[in-house]
């Protein structure tokens, strides 16, 4: 048992028969009381266990009281439990601890334990207190651990699959690029840059501290980090801006992953080697509302056009990332045409409906 948060005893000027002494009356009304009852004298000992609780028990109430109903409590929890009991009678104080008990068919079941404290007069008269039985709950909780740690390490070992398969890919990109004429080189070039930003979008997503709920501003922060290294290093920036966070799930920040990357590609195919690129990112999050997202390239007009022999793709991949975690689209990405996404707007209860448009 444990002090949890501090709350006021039971106390008032009771006449002989009240929960402090027990009287029949009390007796009577614990007995039928579908719940686990108990109550303590001044030094923590037990003094009274109500029919329910022995029920459970399968003992008699003699060999419950005093210390007695401890030797059914499980063996890890036994310390634990006896040193939490003891902070609790030293301060007078409420307690709520969770413990496993023996219940009379050898079956170790989690009670949710609470007590408050027993005054008269100002004068301590120990504990009353009652118990739930929560097995049910414990056992829900350690399935969804279990289930966690099992889709952290499926997510994982798809991870590793596609980022080996990810490496055989630009591999053959490369050779096939090579031996290409020289007129298809720009594009061959071009697609296996896409595929290591593919690559990198799936590694910063393992990344996460939280694959199931990603953080959206840390994990374009680090994807733009990633991307402005990933090609021409030093002449291209990521700056990643706005109000509120937003917490996404793996499907969009996925999505949104690859329309960023893609952005990134498009304002370096525009451009030679020689300009400095810049692309900036805006997150609008209000609390209660749909994401909403503006990206700026600084190719500008540039990149509406494409470098000869790259072919333009960028909107058309854009708007299939898009479709594919149903964010809603429109914009070109440049200064006066800024590339607006918005995101679907979860609900327990609705699927998102949102449908993705180009203009």
């Amino acid at each position: 048992m444990g002090a949890d948060t501090p709350q006021g005893g039971l106390s008032g000027n009771h006449g002989a028969d009240t929960p402090f002494d027990l009287g029949d009356g009390f007796r009577r009304f614990a007995d039928h009381v579908p719940l686990m009852m108990w109550r303590t004298d001044e030094s923590g000992r037990s003094t009274y266990h109500n029919e329910c609780w022995l029920q459970f028990t399968g003992r008699p109430l003699a060999e419950e009281i005093a210390d007695g109903w401890r030797g059914g409590v499980h063996p890890d929890d036994f310390k634990r439990h006896a040193e939490i009991v003891e902070k609790a009678v030293e301060s007078r104080l409420p307690f709520t601890v969770e413990f496993r008990l023996r219940r009379h068919d050898g079956a170790y079941r989690w009670l949710l334990d609470t007590g408050r404290p027993l005054e008269e007069n100002g004068v301590f008269h120990g504990y009353l207190g009652s118990c739930f039985d929560i097995t049910d709950r414990k056992n829900a909780e350690e399935h969804a651990e279990h289930a966690l740690v099992e889709k952290e390490t499926l997510l994982a070992e798809i991870y590793h699959r596609v980022r080996n398969n990810l490496q055989v890919m630009v591999s053959l990109i490369g050779l096939y690029g090579r031996a290409a004429p020289e007129a298809c080189r720009g594009s061959f070039d071009a697609l296996g840059q896409r595929v290591r930003a593919i690559a990198l979008v799936q590694q910063h997503l393992h990344e996460a501290p939280h694959i199931a709920s990603i953080d959206l501003r840390d994990y374009l922060h680090r994807l733009a980090s990633g991307l402005g290294q990933l090609r021409r290093a030093g002449r291209i920036g990521v700056t990643v801006e706005g109000d509120g966070t937003s917490l996404v799930e793996p499907r969009t920040a996925n999505a949104l992953g690859m329309i960023v990357a893609e952005v990134v590609a498009e304002c370096l195919d525009a451009t030679t080697e020689t300009v400095t690129c810049g692309i900036s990112i805006r997150i609008d999050a209000p609390a209660g509302a749909p994401v909403r997202l503006s990206v700026i390239s600084g190719a500008g007009e540039a990149a509406a056009a494409g470098r000869e022999g790259v072919p333009k793709l960028g909107p058309r991949l854009i708007a299939a990332y898009a479709a594919q975690a149903e964010i809603a689209v429109c914009g070109t990405a440049t200064e006066a045409d800024p590339l607006h996404l918005q995101l679907p707007e979860v609900r327990a209860d609705v699927a998102p409906t949102i449908s993705p448009s180009l203009s």
